[in-house]
């Protein structure tokens, strides 16, 4: 299987499935002499976990992170920093009904007609758990990339948006609820919405939005390796993403140019920001921008038909521990793979000029 790092110079490989031992990764590339904050790398991880709050999969995990190597005295030593999160409450009999047969809309079949085989043990490799690796890495990206800030929030949930622009909103509010939307009285209905979701057997989708702050000008390579490319392949490699759009994104084809166009002040920022941070592919110190769109987890508790190995119509029922909404658990995913693409971009930035 191909496909397991993610960076440049600033590198991260991952392994393990759902239902293994563990789960984990290597970061390659990280620079000396970091100063972590292991705590801070713990809570990003704990606010992923699940079993956080009545509104996410119960299945119960710590997700604690065990280093092996590359941090000396609590700090950064150049080397690559191995890490384990063991896995500690697996029930693969849930998914032993799932064996010889599909689930709708999840990677069973794809990955069975790829590599002749799979684990089925709750998508084994295609899990997302195998996210939480993701957050340790994008939690040691943030310690390095110092002043530079990256907040991320659940602005919609189904239908139920959260109708003002990130100016307006205290992101100090974002983890005040299980939502996580920095809105109390949207993320009150929002929470609300889920569980009734959620009772329903069925799931719900959602948006996130997420805001880079602090860059310098400069990030990002033209042509091929753009910025704001790099920062969509990093979300959509995210499970069960469906959508990016970075700036005015599509709203802005109702515009015309001459009120598209950011002007500019006489230090070089803009007066609006419709660009998102990002002209020609390069951050040009204005905030980044941008909403990535989740679809509702494939997995409901419900009966369904659906097709067995050998192609057969069968009827099964959803069962297991899963999320009625993914969003409120994957914000912090979010940060910490945007922290992973400007971390690289960071060091990419260092080796084209004195």
């Amino acid at each position: 299987m191909a496909g397991n790092t993610f960076g440049t110079l600033f590198k991260l490989s991952t392994f393990g499935e759902s239902h293994g031992v563990a789960i984990g990764g290597v970061l390659d590339g990280c620079p000396a002499g970091i100063e972590l904050n292991l705590e801070a790398i713990q809570e990003d991880l704990d606010r992923r976990k699940p079993g956080q709050s009545a509104i996410v999969t119960q299945r119960k995990e710590p997700d604690t992170v065990e280093f092996y190597s590359g941090i000396f005295e609590g700090k950064t030593t150049g080397t690559p920093i191995g890490f384990a999160i063991h896995n500690t409450n697996q029930k693969s009999h849930d998914y032993s009904h799932i064996k010889d047969s599909y689930r709708p809309s999840h990677a069973d079949y794809v990955y069975d007609q790829k590599y002749g085989f799979r684990d089925y043990r709750g998508g084994g490799r295609s899990s997302a758990r195998e996210t939480a690796s993701r957050v340790v890495a994008g939690a040691i990206a943030k310690q390095f990339l110092g002043d530079m800030k990256i907040n991320a929030y659940v602005s919609q949930v189904g239908e139920l948006s959260l109708n003002k622009s990130y100016q307006e909103l205290d992101f100090s509010l974002i983890e005040s609820n299980p939502v996580r939307c920095p809105d109390t009285a949207t993320a009150a209905k929002m929470e609300e919405y889920i569980k009734k979701i959620k009772k329903e057997g069925d799931t719900v989708g959602g948006v996130i939005t997420c805001v880079i702050q602090n860059i310098p000008v400069g990030l990002g390579e033209p042509v091929f390796d753009k910025l704001h490319a790099e920062l969509g392949k990093a979300m959509l490699s995210i499970n069960a993403v469906k959508g990016f759009e970075y700036g005015s994104g599509f709203e802005g084809v109702k515009m015309k140019g001459s009120a598209h166009n950011d002007q500019f002040n006489t230090d070089g920022t803009t007066k609006t920001n419709h660009s998102g941070g990002i002209q020609g592919g390069i951050s040009n110190g204005m905030d980044i921008y941008f909403n990535i769109a989740f679809k509702p987890v494939a997995t409901v508790i419900q009966a369904y038909d659906t097709i067995d190995r050998e192609g057969n119509k069968v009827s099964t029922q959803g069962k297991g521990r899963h999320d009625p909404c993914v969003v409120p658990r994957a914000v912090p995913i979010v940060e910490a793979m945007a922290a992973l693409v400007m971390a690289d971009y960071t060091l990419l930035n260092r080796t084209i000029k004195l």
